[in-house]
């Protein structure tokens, strides 16, 4: 296309400013918008009249849910991509590629591997507590990785920008530890791999959120209960102690995260979590003081 041809079909130019060339459509009138024009919507974004079209539409109740969302709030909406979901990805997959490499990658595999008795001096002789994080690095398969990291990009695309990254970082970084810290009480000799416990915490964290805001999430709680279902069912070679903790620890970070909303409680909220992590610490002290209530 020659450049008169581009320059006479006004498809390249933002329809509200007619010298901005976009290639960004309104995912609801399909017209060409410029960056300024851009509001995020739940797919895309979305052209200021067809926000106020949608705004119109509303129902009190979603009123009410955006107003009391939109107050002064320590947990705000971040700009530009989700980069930690994508860095998370990253890493993931990188690592799950060096445990293909020939002599090296068992290795590898073994020393991120998450089993509990590592953990104890007294029961192995070594004390290796990474592993109750960098079990989320390594995966069993490519359909492990793969079905773990197209869960985490399809969440983290919605939830890292509502929450800011440090948050979700936190969020999954908890959720990680939440999984590892139930296998470690509930299936004390069993070696796990995998990010399902991180997972996991995501889903109950938007279940939550959701629920908070007045969205709809009955689909999400359809999936995250089919995905809790398997996991007790036999033949499924999963850990479903991963899954009930990371969830556990994901619905109540997400609940800190919503109560804790305002500026001035930002100490309150950093309080809270450290507390979180905290209590998941403590109770890997229970194998040791309290043998008997950890299931071997």
């Amino acid at each position: 296309m020659s450049t008169q041809d581009f320059q006479r079909n006004r498809d390249n130019f933002c329809y509200r400013h007619p010298d901005r060339q976009s290639f960004v459509l309104c995912q609801r009138c399909l017209r060409t918008i410029c960056p300024e024009c851009q509001t995020p919507g739940a797919v895309g974004v979305i052209c200021p009249e067809c926000l106020r079209d949608q705004q119109k539409a509303q129902s009190p109740a979603q009123k009410k849910a955006e107003r009391r969302w939109s107050r002064p709030r320590a947990m705000s909406a971040s700009s530009g991509r989700p980069i930690v979901t994508y860095s998370i990805i990253a890493i993931t997959a990188f690592v799950y590629l060096l445990t293909l490499i020939p002599g090296v990658g068992a290795a590898i595999q073994d020393a991120l591997t998450f089993w509990a008795p590592l953990l104890y001096p007294e029961f192995r002789g070594t004390f290796q507590p990474w592993r109750l994080l960098t079990v989320a690095l390594v995966h069993s398969g490519i359909w492990h990785v793969g079905l773990n990291m197209l869960a985490l990009w399809m969440i983290g695309r919605s939830l890292e920008p509502l929450l800011g990254r440090w948050r979700f970082l936190t969020l999954y970084l908890l959720s990680a530890l939440g999984g590892s810290v139930a296998v470690t009480l509930l299936s004390f000799t069993t070696p796990v791999v995998g990010a399902s416990g991180a997972i996991f915490g995501l889903f109950g964290a938007l279940l939550v959120i959701g629920r908070h805001i007045g969205a709809n999430i009955a689909g999400i709680a359809l999936v995250l209960g089919i995905n809790l279902v398997i996991g007790f069912v036999p033949g499924f070679n999963v850990s479903w102690q991963a899954h009930v903790g990371g969830l556990v620890v994901g619905l109540l970070v997400a609940f800190i995260y919503t109560r804790t909303r305002a500026v001035r409680q930002r100490g309150l909220q950093i309080g809270l979590l450290v507390a979180v992590g905290a209590g998941l610490v403590a109770l890997l002290f229970v194998p040791v003081f309290a043998p008997g209530l950890v299931i071997l």
